[in-house]
């Protein structure tokens, strides 16, 4: 395992798969098991979409230098950043006891149409009853949890191996 974290541009191109993967997962979920995606749910994809890209990118540039290969640590824990704290605020709001939670609100779409990009945003994280409901899970945590514990782990691989020298054999 070791020797795998040793090689950064393996682990970048893992890092990338894995992302592709999940993506690929939540588009079975939507359209073979017809679960609708949540508001929180496409924002939590639009960020496991750009971390995987930060993967790509580190595992084609594969600097040889240090200094540049801590870039795309900073790079990918500043981007997980974003679907960690949808998918942590997506499992808050699972959490909450029932009539806790706001009411329904506008469809995704008629709000991109209606509303300010970050109008959007704020109202999105804010969570509504369809954020609340919890419609698949596996081993007793629903896809939240799994988004959650997915996005720590790829950047905590992705920052070690990134941020470490890498020995020449």
């Amino acid at each position: 395992m070791l020797d795998v974290l040793a090689n950064r541009r393996l682990v970048n191109l893992l890092g990338f798969v894995a992302c592709v993967l999940m993506l690929a997962f939540a588009l079975f979920v939507e359209k073979v098991m017809h679960i609708e995606p949540c508001p929180l749910c496409m924002f939590q994809r639009v960020g496991v979409a750009a971390l995987g890209l930060v993967f790509l990118v580190a595992a084609i540039h594969h600097p040889a230098r240090l200094s540049r290969a801590r870039i795309y640590s900073a790079l990918i824990f500043l981007v997980a950043l974003f679907p960690g704290y949808v998918s942590a605020r997506h499992v808050y709001i699972q959490s909450l006891p029932p009539g806790s939670v706001p009411s329904c609100g506008a469809t995704l779409d008629f709000m991109l149409e209606v509303f300010p990009l970050m109008e959007v945003v704020r109202k999105v994280l804010t969570g509504g009853g369809e954020c609340a409901k919890i419609d698949w899970q596996f081993l007793g945590l629903s896809m939240p949890v799994w988004v959650l514990v997915a996005v720590i782990g790829l950047a905590a691989v992705g920052i070690y191996a990134n941020a470490r020298q890498q020995h020449r054999h």
